[in-house]
């Protein structure tokens, strides 16, 4: 064989460089979409600290008993009544508890302590307690915001910290009164709602039950897990292909599956999950495992896509790894979540209210969901 020419070597050469370097760029593409680094912390908690103090635009859901009822929404609700609506204070509150307990020395740290100190006192809770007793109030934010205030007191639960420890003890009123809520209302709950958006089934009992679990409170979670076989045992070839719908933020089927992981045995769960998407690890239905396209990031419903992104994202992580390592349909899974979370991840903050009020937590939760 003919020794190599230095034109030859200086070719292959370049090939092994750019060969590198697109290697690098596709580890450092992985690594930004893999787990939350503290400069996205910064980034996410700035965007919520806009927000959480931020009363206008607002879009309340208020029923109006009488003229004394009309009233500001900082009035109504007055630890959550930032960032446009109630459910979204809630889990921008959410998501700066989170990352001080991830990033304890984060820049914005001192700023987050004194905004959400001052919303979480102890007689704003009490107020925001009260609203939910009066007349006309029992289906309030049920069942979306009421699961983000729980995953809220999950999360000031886990932390150490002396402030969220306080907030913890403030908001009891109100997760007491929540989870009285759940407790009455499940039972009363014939049918699930397979909804794409606010008032999704599958969704609210999930993170009550991740809740119920972290503390202890296993009345709530038995009454979670039968309600949820109740409602989905017996799914199967779910119609993915219906999805996404015009404004989900969440994908019916996975957010069901999701669920299902949580209160079925890992074996179980696995037969469940393979009769609910039968054809899951060719990729059909294709529309399930697609990112879905966004139009127009100024539209409040139609932002609603890029949510559906980081949320169909965080649940394709949680089932794949929920699988057997062989099991055909987790590299499926794996390979999807990537696509969706690269997709959304460039648009959380589009410069436009309609999506930064809100998505920065969705991506948050994401990665600070763990890669199969």
């Amino acid at each position: 064989m003919s020794k190599p020419t230095l034109a030859t070597i200086f070719v292959i050469a370049l090939f092994a460089v750019g060969a590198i370097s697109t290697t690098a760029q596709v580890n450092k593409s992985r690594s930004q979409t893999d787990s939350l680094t503290a400069a996205q912390a910064s980034h996410f908690a700035s965007l919520a600290l806009k927000c959480i103090s931020r009363e206008y635009p607002n879009k309340p859901e208020h029923v109006m008993n009488d003229a004394q009822d009309v009233q500001s929404p900082k009035a109504l609700h007055p630890a959550f009544y930032g960032c446009y609506d109630w459910h979204s204070s809630v889990h921008g509150h959410w998501m700066l508890v989170r990352l001080l307990r991830m990033f304890p020395n984060l820049p914005e740290a001192g700023e987050i302590r004194k905004a959400i100190g001052e919303n979480l006192r102890a007689e704003n809770i009490l107020v925001e307690a009260a609203y939910l007793k009066q007349k006309n109030r029992q289906s309030f934010e049920r069942t979306y915001g009421w699961a983000w205030l729980l995953k809220l007191a999950e999360e000031l639960s886990l932390s150490n910290d002396a402030d969220a420890k306080q907030w913890w003890s403030n908001l009891q009123p109100l997760v007491d009164a929540l989870v009285s809520s759940y407790v009455l209302f499940l039972p009363k709950q014939t049918y699930p709602i397979r909804t794409g958006v606010h008032p999704n089934t599958a969704f609210g009992l999930a993170f009550a039950f991740d809740y119920a679990k972290s503390v202890g409170n296993e009345k709530l979670a038995s009454l979670i897990a039968e309600r949820s076989l109740s409602y989905f045992s017996k799914d199967v070839n779910y119609p993915g292909a219906w999805e996404p719908g015009g404004e989900d933020f969440f994908s019916p089927a996975l957010m069901e599956a999701d669920l299902m992981r949580r209160v079925m045995k890992p074996a179980e769960f696995r037969r469940w999950f393979h009769a609910f998407l039968p054809q899951l690890a060719g990729g059909v239905p294709k529309s399930l495992f697609q990112p879905a396209t966004v139009t127009d990031r100024s539209d409040p419903k139609l932002v609603h896509l890029d949510g559906l992104n980081l949320s169909r994202a965080w649940c394709m992580r949680s089932i794949a790894g929920a699988l057997p390592a062989n099991d055909p349909g987790r590299k499926t899974l794996a390979n999807s979540a990537r696509m969706h979370a690269a997709d959304a991840l460039a648009h959380v903050a589009s410069g436009d209210y309609a999506g930064e009020h809100w998505l920065a937590s969705f991506a948050v939760y994401l990665l600070s969901t763990p890669e199969p």
